[in-house]
Formats: C-alpha cells, structure tokens, sequence
C-alpha cells in the first residue's frame, strides 16, 4: 500500500499538507510483515529516480523508485526492506537530458555530518517530551505581549567548546542543556534564540543557506538530542526561538538548486531567483508545493519538536522583488511595482496557520525597512507577524553610543526618535550578532573613551535599553563586553570574566535582567503610550535621559535616570508625575558594578517643586555615566 495518497498528494497539491514531513523523506516502517524504510521524493521533471546508500554499498541504480498516480504530480515512492535508522542515502536522479545529479533529501530528518552530504534515516518520532507544564501554560497566556521576553542569541557552536580536542570541540545539544541553561537562567533571560539549526553545509554562513529544512544540524548530535535541549529549557521554564531562513538557498550540488534538473524550488527566471549579493537561489513562492514545503519546514520546528518561536531570517528581501539588486536584475509584479505578491501572500497564510494552530507561538520578523503592518492583522492588509526587529532603533541608538560624549549632545533625537513610532508595531529591541561581526567591533569596542570609560558606556547603554519600550535580544559574550569581534571558530573569550572590569558588566546585565522579569511595568504595556512618559527627553546639553515606565495596574512603576556623558551632576534634580517616595532599586555606582560603593538613601521623596516641566521632583546626585532606577 503506498505511504502516499491520493489525498496527500490533493493536499501538497493545494499547499494545505501541514505534517508532510510524516509523508515525504524516509520513514522507518513496516510492509507484508517485513520491517524497513520507506522513501518519498517529489520530483516531477525527473525522467527517472533511484535510492542509493550504505545499505546498498551506494550501487548507483540498484533500487529504482517508482512513480506514483497520477504522473504529472511527480512523486516518487519505493519500499525498501532491512534499511535501519542511521542508514546513509541519495538520490540519483536523471534528467530528461540525461544527465545525473547527487541529491539529498529535501525532507530528510537528519543528515551526515559536514564535509559529507548524505541523508541519514532517523526515528523522529519516539522521543518522550515531559515539557506538558510549559506546553499548556504557554497556550493558556491570555496576553503573550504582555509578558517579559529578554532573548539571549547564541550560535552554539562558539558558545563554548572543549579544549584540546581533535575535533572542533563542539558542545552536544545535551550538553549545551547541561551548560547554557543553567547560565541562562542564572542570569535572568526569559528565552534562548539559536543560531543554525536547520542543517546547512558551510559553517561560515552561521546557518544561513540552509540544505536541510526538517533536519536539526548533526554537528550537535541527533534529532532526539536536540528534543531533549528543547525539553530540558522548557523543564527551567526557558523559551526556545529558531532562526529560520525561507528567503533563499544555496547553489550546493546536493541541495535544492535544480533539484531535478530544472528550476523546481527556485524561480526559474534568474531575475526573480537569484540573489546576486548572496549567489543564492530565490523560492518560488508562487509555486503551491514549494510554499508547503516551506509551511511544512515550519511546523516541523513548532509542532514537531515544540520550538516557541521562528524568527524568520531577511523579510525585506522576499517581500521586495528588486531587494539588493539594480535596474534590469528585477521583474517587476502584475501591478508594476517592487512587491513580491507571492511572499506576501505566503507569510499570511504561513503567521496566521501557525499562531492560529498554536497558542502562545511567535512568528518573528527580520524586517529592515518602513514596511507597514509587519504586526498587523491580515484583515488589515498585515502580515500578522507576532514581533518585528526595531532594526530602526538598532541603528539610532548604535549612532549615538559609538560618539564622542561630548557630540552626543547633538544627536540627541538619536536616542528618542523610536518612541515616535512605537506604537505602529510589536518591536524587540535587538543587538544582534550582525552588530558585532565584520569589523563592526564588539559592543564594548563600539564604545568611545578608554579602559573604564568604555565600560561606564556600555553599562549606560544596556540600562537605556532594558528600561526602553520592546522586548529585548542581546546576543552571547556582550552580556559580559566580549572584547573581540564574534567568530563562529571559536569559542567566547569566557577567561575574560577573571577581570574585573568584565565582571561587573556581567553583574550590571544580570541586575538588570532580573529587574525586568520582576517589574511588569517593563513589559506589560511595550506598544502603548499607556506604558510610558518622558519625564525630561529634551536634556540634550546635558545628555541625560528620564523616563516613567507604568504597569497596567499602577503600582510599582519604574522611574528611569542615565546620563550620558563622563561629568559628574551633583545637584541633579529630577521632575516625576507624583508626590510620592521613589524608591532607589538599582544604582551603577554600586560596588558589585565597579562603583565607588558610596552609600546613598534608598528613598527619596518628591516635593512640590518644578522641574522638567513636572509640578514635583527631587533631588538625586547623578555619577558620571551614572544611572538610577527608582520604584514608586
């Protein structure tokens, strides 16, 4: 009986085959009392396709597959008895010029390990997640965007290695679960976002031209190893996000590229399927089985091994046909313009199926441009995105930190400029890996001055930050000013935490991570103005910055104060909106933060007098770079 049917085939058909990673691939399974694998390929321009692997000694036509009903969908199917999990494979296929091509499983579950480029057969399906606390939580949340998210962004292969091994001393994904989340935890992330799982060929592309899609990468074990990683984070109540690249592919022999003998995955016109910044191939999202192969990838990661989130990698460049390239490289749609209506049309159908099928999942966009209602609903004319990267506030506030405090003073609207568009999205505040490789200088490096200068800057930087409106993604080693530009080859420069200086700016993140998990007002109302007041956004010779962040209920609100620049204000007076006591919660001039240790009160109450356009205020003696957090 075929593992395929004509119901799969009238779904895959329509891009509505959600768990076709069940159907397409190899899958260990039992035929006439005989146990083995059966193998599904979709290649409808093949003259013929054959399976070849280790269970064959990879005799090239040894095992022909066989071309289902009706022919035109062209999918493949062949039974083969005795072949095991961990069994390697290709397909051979011909093209109708005769030609052979090597290739690996589009669907394949698991694959070898680079330099090799076989599939591997593997049980997916027998892995006993114990995660139904988090699961069930997490789809009761009534109001996902009014709950704390601080992500920390790891690529864990330079995480942290084994030294003095004769491999590249990868961290397994089980101990990563051993290492990373007790760290994670430790220091106060609410989620982990990886980098590269989806399995890819080239480590220098940090798993950003993928050729696995339903594989998560061997460099870290197997398919039940990472469902253990995943387990394990949920067990400490951690979020796991994966980057996930539908915008392009890689020319590799083995993987998409002409995949059977014609542009099968890619558009078959150059000018819409490829990327010549990136020598990669373009998905033809118009094409119903590709847009379900990609949907199928999708759901694989969420419902398959219960990932929380998919930030999707390079928005704009599928949602723009003339993204990254000149005149006469693009087509230009049916209305002629540069929208791709075919992408469009995908991340509807793609956010709304699994938000809708999956409560308290993410879809997270990679957007770099003004592309309105990234967030909004489709029946708005949205993408129905969860979250869109403020890569606009990434810039700003990168702008301003890099000057000279004493030019600060002019790039003031640097710093407040994100506030005018607030409310238009769902934004996480984002300092990415992409800020800290290519000569961009480490975050500590991006500061100006010298030794504890660059570190007073970066601790004032991370407090603006954790206090601005948006959730929060730091990626690995800035928590702690890696010094050095990141580089997937090794791993981060941990030695460093044996300095002071590094020490106290892992204090100063941990501090202000817990702050943020334990104040609402920080999370609870991000996209509303409900949630937020200027107490002095104008202090621009001075370089200081004042803000109220609210909780809906009105208590425990937080009072922000940082200064940005290295003088010292001793008669600093600060306009707040109430006569109250402002309890002093966190203070860089603490000891444990490289401060002086001077002791200061702990509360201090407001009077009636005018300051910042305010009825009341008090009085706070402001440390260079000094930053003050207040309850009331």
């Amino acid at each position: 009986m075929a593992n395929f049917t004509d119901l799969d085939r009238y779904l895959f058909g329509q891009a509505t085959h959600y768990d076709i990673y069940r159907k397409f691939g190899a899958h260990l399974t039992e035929e006439d009392g005989r146990k083995g694998t059966c193998f599904d390929l979709w290649a409808p321009n093949a003259e013929k396709v054959w399976v070849m692997g280790s269970f064959n000694d990879w005799k090239e036509t040894g095992y022909e597959m066989k071309r289902l009903e009706p022919e035109t969908m062209g999918v493949y199917e062949l039974f083969i008895p005795g072949v095991e999990e961990g069994a390697q494979y290709k397909y051979l296929i011909e093209t109708k010029q005769g030609k052979r091509l090597y290739k690996a499983d589009p669907f394949a579950n698991f694959c070898e390990l680079r330099p090799g480029t076989a599939s591997v057969v593997a049980d997916i399906d027998h892995f006993k997640w114990s995660d139904t606390k988090w699961m069930t939580a997490r789809a009761k949340v009534e109001d996902m965007f009014a709950q704390p998210m601080a992500i920390y962004e790891v690529h864990p292969g330079s995480w942290m290695r084994h030294p003095n091994r004769e491999d590249e001393g990868f961290y397994t994904y089980r101990e990563l679960a051993e290492k990373l989340i007790p760290y994670v935890v430790e220091m106060g992330y609410t989620h982990v976002e990886l980098m590269g799982i989806s399995e890819y060929p080239f480590d220098g592309s940090w798993g950003y031209q993928v050729t696995g899609y339903y594989a998560p990468t061997s460099r870290y074990g197997t398919p039940k190893d990472f469902a253990y990683f995943v387990n394990e984070c949920h067990k400490h109540k951690i979020g796991v996000i994966l980057d996930w690249v539908p915008a392009h592919f890689p020319r590799d022999a083995h993987g998409l590229a002409e995949f059977d003998g014609t542009c099968l995955y890619e558009y078959a016109d150059p000018r819409k399927g490829e990327h010549p910044d990136w020598g990669t191939k373009i998905f033809d999202y118009g094409k119903n089985e590709v847009r379900n192969f990609l949907i199928g990838s999708a759901l694989l990661w969420i419902e398959h091994y219960h990932i929380d989130g998919l930030r999707v990698d390079a928005v704009a460049s599928m949602l723009y046909l003339d993204y990254g390239k000149q005149d006469g490289q693009w087509v230009a749609n049916k209305y002629g313009d540069n929208k791709n209506l075919e992408a469009i049309e995908l991340f509807k159908h793609i956010n709304t199926l699994i938000l809708g099928r999956n409560p308290g999942a993410m879809m997270i966009a990679e957007e770099s441009t003004a592309w309105p209602k990234v967030t909004g609903p489709v029946e708005e004319d949205g993408l129905n995105f969860s979250y869109k990267w403020n890569m606009g506030w990434m810039h700003d506030f990168l702008d301003y930190m890099k000057l000279d405090p004493y030019f600060r003073k002019n790039n003031h609207h640097k710093m407040t400029f994100a506030m005018s568009y607030n409310e238009y999205e769902k934004y996480i505040l984002v300092l990415s890996h992409d800020e800290v490789v290519h000569l961009k200088c480490s975050m500590l490096n991006k500061m100006p001055g010298l030794g504890i200068d660059k570190f007073r800057n970066l601790m004032v930087a991370y407090a603006f930050m954790m206090g601005h409106p948006g959730k929060k993604l730091l990626f690995m080693g800035q928590e702690f000013a890696q010094l050095q530009e990141w580089s997937e080859e090794r791993e981060l420069d941990w030695y460093l935490l044996e300095n002071p200086d590094h020490l106290h700016v892992q204090n100063w993140m941990k501090e202000l991570l817990h702050i943020y998990q334990k104040n609402p007002a920080l999370y609870e109302l991000d996209s509303s103005w409900d949630g937020f007041e200027w107490m002095n956004a104008n202090d621009a010779d001075r370089s200081i910055f004042s803000f109220v962040r609210k909780s809906k209920d009105g208590k425990n609100n937080l009072l922000f104060v940082c200064n940005f620049t290295p003088v010292e204000r001793a008669d600093y007076r600060v306009g707040v909106p109430k006569r109250k006591a402002y309890k002093l919660i966190l203070n860089n001039d603490d000891e444990q933060f490289g401060g002086s240790g001077q002791e200061r009160p702990l509360s201090y109450r407001a009077v009636k007098k005018e300051c910042d356009g305010k009825m009341y205020s008090f009085a706070y003696p402001l440390t260079p770079y000094g930053v003050a957090v207040f309850r009331f």
